[in-house]
C-alpha cells in the first residue's frame, strides 16, 4: 500500500484491521499486569510481558486534546484540510491519537464524550472519533 493515510496490514494487525472492518475497536491487554494498551504492540509496554490478548473496546472514549489541521501537504492529507487532528483517551484506560469528524472546532471540549467510527481508507477502515451525541452521517 502506498498512500500515506493507509496502514500497512501485517499478520499481528491483521485482527485488529479485520474488527474494524466490522465496525469494532480492538485494543490489546496484558495478562499478566492487567493494564490494556494501544496501538496493538505484541508486549505490553508497561511490564513488557508477551502474555497480551486482543480484546474489543466500547468505542467510548473522552477528548484529551487536538489541533485543527489547516495545512498539509501529504496526500491524502491535504485534500481533507481543515481536519481535526486528536488524542483521546479510551474508556478502558490507554491514550489513543486519532482524528475527530462531525464536530466543528468551536464546540470542543476536554473532556467531552466520544465514541468510534470508521473511514473508509483505499479500503481499510481507519477508527475516528465523533461525539457521543451527535447524529451519524456517513464519512467521505
Amino acid at each position: 500500500m502506498t498512500d500515506a493515510a493507509t496502514p500497512e496490514i501485517d499478520a499481528f494487525t491483521r485482527p485488529y484491521w479485520d474488527a474494524a472492518a466490522e465496525g469494532h475497536l480492538l485494543i490489546r491487554r496484558c495478562g499478566a499486569c492487567g493494564r490494556a494498551h494501544h496501538y496493538p504492540r505484541e508486549f505490553c509496554p508497561y511490564c513488557w510481558s508477551e502474555d497480551v490478548t486482543w480484546e474489543r473496546a466500547s468505542g467510548r472514549a473522552t477528548l484529551y486534546t487536538w489541533s485543527v489541521i489547516h495545512r498539509n501537504d501529504l496526500p491524502p492529507f491535504g485534500a481533507r484540510v481543515p481536519y481535526t487532528a486528536a488524542v483521546v483517551d479510551l474508556a478502558e484506560g490507554p491514550r489513543m491519537m486519532t482524528e475527530v469528524v462531525g464536530c466543528g472546532a468551536a464546540a470542543l471540549r476536554v473532556g467531552m464524550g466520544l465514541r468510534v467510527d470508521f473511514r473508509d481508507a483505499d479500503g481499510v477502515a481507519v477508527p475516528v472519533f465523533r461525539a457521543a451525541l451527535a447524529p451519524t452521517p456517513p464519512l467521505p
